[in-house]
């Protein structure tokens, strides 16, 4: 199976704490460390783990924490087609508490890909069998669309309503208003709207209401759980899946991540399938 995500990467550096400090407050971290993440990543890292690769166009920053991003996603499985941009490499900071819930304070503009860039190798994605797409301009869109399914993220709105292409799948969260979806924002409507709300489930149009997958584990850190949940869903609409079962290894996707430190510790394989 030949699948690609559309998207962006930040650099993020992570440190789990006791509690998030409230004002004034000073926390203490007791564990830190760092990777190449964001929505693209997290994406096309979870779809190299279930289809033994995939391909993630997007933009890095022309700076050493750009070269590391490649280097750690090529190392993961993942082809990078990258647009090099001028300015650094997007950054983002990452609090995890003792609950797991992640607070992220984002650094500098999203680097996102341009679908009239000749960089990119846009020609490939016709021949994938699925694309998702997280983030780009209207003309990455259309790119995007030479997928034979294609999902996109409910957080990039704009550029989906000005380029008026059918989805096969809309997916974001319900608990996140940056993400919300009303009937009537998108024509033509998409095929699927998938909205997740943690641990309740979820609900899709249609479809109806749908239950959160047992957790393998306990839960360690949510950071990657949307975008890992999404990218499930990308890869069962592939692979033919009717719409119940493609929700149902979606969040299987997403419940696994919730177990791990980060967003690809525990991330679902093909060997887990």
């Amino acid at each position: 199976m030949r699948v690609a995500v559309v998207g962006h990467v930040e650099w993020v550096e992570f440190a789990r704490v006791e509690a998030v400090p409230r004002a004034g407050e000073i926390a203490h971290a007791l564990e830190t460390w760092e990777e190449a993440a964001g929505g693209g990543a997290v994406a096309a890292v979870q779809l190299a783990r279930l289809a033994g690769g995939s391909t993630l166009f997007t933009a890095l920053g022309d700076d050493e924490l750009g070269r590391r991003a490649r280097a750690q996603l090529t190392e993961q499985g993942v082809t990078v087609r990258a647009m090099v941009d001028p300015s650094p490499q997007r950054r983002a900071f990452c609090l995890v508490d003792d609950t797991g819930e992640r607070t992220i304070t984002v650094l500098g503009d999203k680097l996102r890909p341009s679908g009239a860039d000749s960089r990119l190798p846009w020609r490939e994605l016709a021949g994938a069998d699925a694309v998702y797409f997280v983030s780009g301009d209207e003309d990455a869109v259309h790119r995007a669309r030479l997928g034979r399914v294609l999902v996109a993220t409910s957080r990039e709105l704009p550029p989906l309503k000005a380029a008026s292409v059918a989805l096969d799948a809309l997916v974001g969260s319900g608990e996140d208003e940056g993400e919300a979806y009303r009937p009537g924002d998108l024509d033509p409507a998409p095929g699927l709207v998938v909205t997740t709300s943690g641990g309740l489930g979820g609900w899709a149009q249609p479809g109806g209401p749908f239950r959160p997958a047992p957790l393998p584990g306990p839960v360690a850190d949510t950071y990657g759980c949307g975008d890992s949940f999404a990218a499930g869903l990308t890869f069962a609409l592939a692979r033919g899946d009717d719409v119940d079962s493609a929700i149902a290894f979606a969040a299987r996707c997403g419940a696994a991540v919730l177990t791990g430190r980060g967003p690809y510790a525990a991330q679902l394989q093909a060997g887990d399938l």
